[in-house]
């Protein structure tokens, strides 16, 4: 019989995730416990315990090929030494999807230094084209990462014109005609910066980072082989990061020419999915991002 606390998840729920546990840990476990946990807001977040080890689930209806991209992101991710990245227990399904990961006891606080430093580490892992092997997600909107070995031709097919197409279904046409010029020029804005492919986590913004016992730590990527430059732009883009995590940066990565100019271009790419995913001001944001790009 479930325990109470468990029956708050639905005891056919609590099972599944129990016997994935069980399957892929080799040892017992029930859940016993399930709390609700903060961030987040396209799954629903929670700790799952049996006294001893806990975990955390999350939980979505129709998401599997979501979980199951954000799995393969997160083991990429882990071959970087430098990161903490919780480690993917299993996926599975009972009514709702499902997806276990490792639990982290996150600090309070961290050194920006450090997770800069890590991401220039992340961002020394070569990869032979732009792209990815399989597409997958940037929230809840999906992201073609087709193979490509000419990065504004990337970035212009792959990134910004699915995010305007997607935005003129939502109701603000006016952002892809607007855009277009943008993508026209795209290839002379782009073309003389000829950026090695590498790994981006490509998710980078303030709550896909903790510290885990001082070292850094990342999750709930969108992970492709891009520009290195990509990930600033996001992390710059909503704030959260200081001046000293960018030092540390570029301490080991230094800037390219022109990297300020190509920032707001990275910009767009989320500021456009924001707005695909929350409608709102975002729009506003885009046009702005955009007149100041023209």
């Amino acid at each position: 019989m479930a325990h109470p606390v468990a029956m708050s998840l639905a005891a056919d729920l609590a099972s599944a995730i129990a016997a994935a546990i069980v399957t892929a840990e080799g040892s017992r476990f029930a859940v016993r416990e399930a709390q609700p946990v903060g961030g987040g807001c396209i799954s629903r977040n929670l700790c799952v315990a049996d006294g001893r080890r806990r975990y955390f689930v999350k939980i979505a209806a129709g998401a599997g090929a979501r979980f199951a991209a954000e799995a393969d992101g997160l083991r990429a991710l882990a071959a970087c030494p430098a990161i903490v990245v919780p480690r993917v227990v299993a996926c599975g399904r009972s009514g709702k999807d499902f997806l276990i990961l490792e639990w982290l006891d996150l600090d309070d606080g961290g050194d920006d230094a450090a997770l800069g430093a890590a991401i220039a580490a992340l961002h020394g892992l070569r990869m032979p084209h732009f792209g990815w092997a399989r597409d997958n997600f940037i929230g809840a909107t999906p992201q073609a990462n087709g193979r490509d070995d000419d990065w504004s031709h990337f970035f212009a097919e792959r990134r910004l014109r699915p995010q305007l197409e997607l935005a003129a279904r939502n109701g603000a046409p006016q952002l892809l005609d607007r855009a277009a010029p943008l993508l026209a020029a795209l290839p002379a804005r782009l073309g003389t910066h000829q950026p090695s492919p590498v790994l981006l986590h490509g998710d980078l913004w303030h709550g896909n980072a903790g510290f885990v016992r001082g070292r850094p730590a990342l999750f709930d990527p969108a992970v492709h082989a891009g520009d290195g430059e990509a990930d600033l732009a996001m992390a710059a883009l909503f704030g959260g990061f200081s001046l000293r995590f960018f030092a540390a940066y570029h301490a080991r990565r230094p800037a390219a020419a022109g990297a300020e100019a190509r920032r707001p271009i990275y910009q767009l790419y989320h500021v456009l999915n924001h707005f695909n995913l929350f409608g709102g001001a975002y729009t506003h944001q885009a046009e702005a991002l955009l007149a100041r790009l023209a």
